[in-house]
């Protein structure tokens, strides 16, 4: 069955033939997102029973990112000339591997294996399912990057209370959430399995890997966006791997449930303010997010200081809906002028910023907190992703001045 544009009707309706596949897509990127926080609410209880540093901690969270980074580098490519479908379905089977694997695990290594597979098929997913949204919805790109966000962040809000509350008070906390998130993913899969590709454009031939690239009429727009992927990234690397344990520490609340709140609650702001900012210019909307990045984590650092529960929750919102912004606001802005021939490339170079950003800070952080302790570390490190959001504001702002005057 072959996809054909409609003659007739409003241009933002769906041009697949199956009415289903725009949820569908957007379901499998909150499957992604929430594969990828589920074992954060879970991060405590391995650092007790399982005697892990803080360095093991975010070196078993960044492999995630290395895995998404070599996703990033070949799966756009590989999705523009073969089909979305094919990479898909490949994709979501690997997510059950890695379920299996931290169903088994014992031992660090096995942590590392299953969130390097897990990375991998989660970094091909938001790439080719981002640029499938545009096969879909061709006509809508602003649209979809909004809807593309609000998806991502429910479905780490979703996963992280369901894995927190799973692991509070189900039996085996380290086994039970992982089975539960299997018996979703095989669902998924059956959706995917029934597809009809959307990828009308493939080539069909024969694949050439090489680096992403991003046509020259849109590098501006994309040195934007990729700077707001970039900050935005480094504060959720962060927050999803040691800010959990952190924030134990020094509020004195052990619950795996508190950890799993603060997770979802982050996530539910940023859907919710990438929801309500998508009905405004992107550029404008991701200006404000990173300008309100900078006062959210001066004031994380002042909440971590004194570790006041109320006040640590109170930033816990103010970092997600000014993470929804400014990651949203980048994301709508180049989804809006990707090119149709070039989606899989853009949003694999997009990606490719975004999970550099999410594990070499997180790293970095890990590594010093281990010397030195996570509180010591964390003012450094909110200093540092502060300055890169003023510079991806300073950016935006001279970039739409650019633009007004053109």
């Amino acid at each position: 069955m072959s996809i054909a544009a409609q003659t007739e009707g409003p241009p933002l309706r769906t041009v697949h033939p199956q009415r289903w596949a725009f949820a569908l897509l957007l379901t499998l990127l909150a499957l992604a997102l929430g594969v990828s926080g589920l074992p954060s609410p879970l991060y405590p209880i391995y650092q007790q029973e399982w005697h892990l540093s803080a360095l093991s901690t975010t070196v078993v969270f960044a492999v995630y990112a290395i895995g998404a980074l070599g996703a990033a580098l070949t799966v756009g490519p590989i999705s523009d000339a073969i089909g979305r479908k094919p990479v898909l379905l490949v994709a979501v089977a690997t997510i059950l591997a890695g379920l299996v694997l931290f169903l088994v695990a014992g031992a660090e290594w096995q942590l590392i294996l299953a969130r390097f597979l897990h990375g991998a098929a989660i970094g091909s997913i938001t790439v080719v399912a981002g640029a499938a949204l545009l096969d879909v919805r061709p006509h809508d790109g602003a649209r979809n990057g909004m809807l593309s966000g609000v998806f991502l962040n429910v479905g780490i809000a979703a996963t992280a209370i369901t894995a927190a509350a799973v692991a509070q008070y189900a039996p085996n906390p380290l086994r039970t959430p992982f089975a539960a998130m299997g018996v979703v993913v095989l669902v998924i899969l059956v959706g995917v399995i029934a597809l009809i590709e959307p990828h009308t454009g493939r080539t069909g031939g024969r694949v050439r890997l090489s680096k992403p690239q991003v046509p020259g009429e849109i590098a501006a727009d994309f040195v934007f966006s990729g700077i707001g992927i970039v900050t935005a990234w480094s504060v959720l690397g962060v927050f999803l791997s040691l800010y959990p344990a952190l924030v134990q520490h020094v509020t004195g609340h052990h619950s795996v449930m508190f950890t799993g709140v603060l997770v979802a609650t982050m996530a539910v702001a940023a859907a919710i303010s990438q929801y309500i900012g998508g009905r405004f210019a992107p550029r404008p909307t991701a200006i404000v997010g990173d300008l309100g990045l900078v006062a959210s984590l001066a004031l994380a650092v002042f909440a971590v200081r004194h570790g006041e529960t109320w006040l640590i929750v109170l930033d816990t919102v103010l970092l997600g809906a000014t993470f929804g912004l400014a990651f949203g606001g980048s994301l709508r802005h180049l989804s809006a002028v990707a090119p149709a021939h070039a989606r899989g490339q853009v949003m694999s170079a997009y990606y490719l910023l975004g999970y550099l950003a999410m594990g070499v800070p997180t790293v970095i952080a890990g590594y010093l907190a281990t010397g030195y302790g996570t509180a010591a570390i964390f003012p450094w490190f909110a200093a540092a992703v502060g300055s890169g959001c003023l510079l991806a504001a300073v950016i935006g702002i001279r970039g739409r001045r650019s633009a007004v005057a053109a």
